[in-house]
């Protein structure tokens, strides 16, 4: 029998809590949640469209690396992997098969393949179409898959996660081995390589390099503090958050190498191209020889003509080739992957099976990071006792995983890749960057960082160095706030626009670019806002339920009264 008080019984270290295998089970979860389809097809865009330096771009990048949030929405994306692996390669005849399809024709058979044969798209957001079966029935076989591998929480997804996060880095190197093998592929990576110092005036270069950090690393989502939270209280999670970091922005580095001798290969295969129809029309124009005119003396012919027969060559309308231009080419998101890296496959030997190797690897990349997106909504329901534990976990896994189906189902209709676009810009980008702003200053200024760093201390057995306290009381909240509100400048300065597949427009196959109407405009309104209300909100009703407690008397249970010991102390009736 202690005196006074004691203490109650100290909690057994096993909680009933599933516990990763082991280490580097859980940091290739935080990798694979990290690194998803923004590492290979937002990164090397980025450098792209500004310059296409990797020394300059990665200086800015750099600079923004501590930046943390989520890519979100990209499972909307898989809808395609499931389908044929190549598209079309020639265009097929229109309805009365007496000439080739007009929209395919005018653009390209990948584009048509892609914008007309599978999305089946509309030319305006306000005009729905129909929901697409094909569509309907790949959504369902990727949330079917992505629930068989949730559907324990880490007790099933720490199995998955070993091939999900392992093999894309696998595909990404025989790219790499097959890349470099291609003709053009060094002008790609000298392209990719080659600093453009100039770039880093723009104030845009360094607000791309901060959203692309923040966006890629995966933390104000949630998912990353679900995967930490099965960590035994003893760990380094300052070198577990380094490691991801790093890895993470490696890996876009990586990535991009691959990619940029593809397209390297593609700008000089189009190139080329360019380069034979002008010889050919040259060639008939002037009744010469077959191969008098080369690919390396076209430049030299072309002088001369045009000193020569100025009239006719102007006749020829001869396209310019510029291989700059083929190299500037820059495009994004679906479009790298589907439309203009597709067309570079088309041209490889072996294209099936470079295909099929392709899209497998972008299906692993989205879904590691959805199991860090279902574990992200599947921990807090359990452990904030919003839902009962007893209720199975396989069924909660597959109500979230229904639940998140049926909202994706508006992607599935004609105008759904418009709304992919919508949920992307305004769901997964403002709501982050205000969620993760109220992070830190919750952490710094509320819980306080001296707290903070006790549990550090605790944790990793130092405490928080003078770089991280001054990086977190000051400088990321700074940034984080010049980050948004340069974000908010940058919309409201212009009307939100989108850009529209309309084989009616004058300027097809270019997009046509339209402004949403006011019905969409609210609609984007309201994804930005309601995440953020949230923060408030709870925070509003946690003071009240203080407030109310603070004015609650407090009184001793009258059962600890009947344990008096002789010695006037109380204990608990256990001991």
């Amino acid at each position: 029998m202690s005196k006074g008080l004691s203490v109650p019984p100290e909690i057994p270290k096993e909680d009933g809590r599933p516990k990763w295998d082991n280490k580097f089970q859980y940091i290739l979860s935080c990798i694979g949640f990290a690194v998803g389809l923004g590492n290979v097809w937002r990164f090397p865009y980025l450098c792209q469209i500004h310059g296409g330096g990797v020394g300059s771009w990665m200086v800015s990048v750099l600079v923004s690396l501590y930046y943390n949030t989520v890519l979100t929405w990209v499972m909307w994306y898989f809808i395609n992997s499931f389908q044929e692996p190549l598209p079309w390669s020639v265009c097929p005849l229109n309805e009365n098969r007496t000439g080739l399809n007009k929209e395919c024709y005018e653009s390209t058979a990948v584009n048509y393949f892609w914008y007309r044969k599978t999305l089946n798209i509309t030319p305006d957001v306000t005009e729905s179409g129909t929901l697409q079966w094909w569509l309907i029935l790949c959504l369902a076989t990727c949330w079917a898959i992505v629930y068989l591998c949730t559907i324990r929480g880490i007790e099933t997804t720490g199995k998955a996660i070993y091939v999900t996060a392992i093999f894309p880095y696998l595909v990404l190197t025989i790219f790499l081995i097959q890349g470099l093998t291609l003709p053009g592929a060094t002008d790609g990576l000298a392209y990719l390589f080659t600093p453009n110092l100039s770039t880093l005036k723009n104030p845009r270069v360094w607000l791309d390099a901060a959203t692309q950090i923040f966006f890629s690393l995966s933390l104000a989502f949630g998912g990353l503090i679900a995967f930490s939270s099965y960590n035994p209280p003893k760990n380094d999670c300052e070198k577990d958050a380094v490691t991801v970091a790093i890895v993470n922005s490696l890996t876009s580095l990586y990535a991009s190498i691959p990619v940029f001798s593809v397209l390297g290969f593609k700008a000089t295969t189009g190139y080329w191209d360019c380069l034979d129809r002008n010889i050919i029309s040259i060639i008939n124009e002037f009744d010469l020889p077959e191969e008098s005119i080369l690919r390396q003396n076209y430049t030299t012919w072309i002088s001369f003509l045009n000193s020569s027969h100025p009239e006719k060559i102007a006749g020829l309308k001869l396209k310019s080739c510029d291989f700059q231009e083929f190299l500037d080419q820059s495009v994004s998101g679906t479009g790298l992957a589907f439309i203009i890296f597709t067309q570079a496959i088309i041209l490889m030997p072996g294209s099936q099976a470079w295909a099929i190797l392709f899209f497998i690897m972008l299906f692993s990349l989205g879904l590691s990071s959805m199991f860090g997106n279902i574990e992200g909504v599947f921990t807090p329901l359990l452990e904030l006792r919003i839902i009962s534990k007893s209720i199975p976990k396989e069924l909660l896994s597959g109500i979230i995983c229904l639940i998140s189906f049926l909202i994706a189902l508006c992607f599935t209709l004609g105008s759904g890749s418009y709304w992919i676009d919508i949920f992307d810009r305004y769901a997964g980008s403002l709501p982050l960057l205000v969620i993760a702003f109220f992070e830190v200053i919750g952490v710094v200024y509320v819980y306080k960082i001296k707290r903070f760093s006790e549990d550090v201390k605790q944790m990793t057995g130092r405490k928080l160095n003078l770089y991280w306290q001054i990086t977190w009381r000051f400088i990321s909240p700074l940034l984080l706030l010049i980050v948004f509100m340069a974000f908010v400048i940058l919309q409201i300065q212009k009307s939100p626009s989108y850009a529209a597949w309309n084989p009616k427009y004058e300027g097809f196959p270019m997009k046509e670019e339209k402004v949403y109407p006011p019905w969409v405009l609210a609609i984007c309104v309201l994804l930005a806002i309601l995440p953020c209300v949230f923060v408030p909100l709870v925070a509003l009703l946690q003071l009240i339920k203080r407030m109310r407690r603070s004015k609650e008397p407090s009184f001793v249970p009258p059962e600890v009264f009947s344990c008096q010991g002789a010695n006037g102390n109380f204990y608990h009736p256990k001991e």
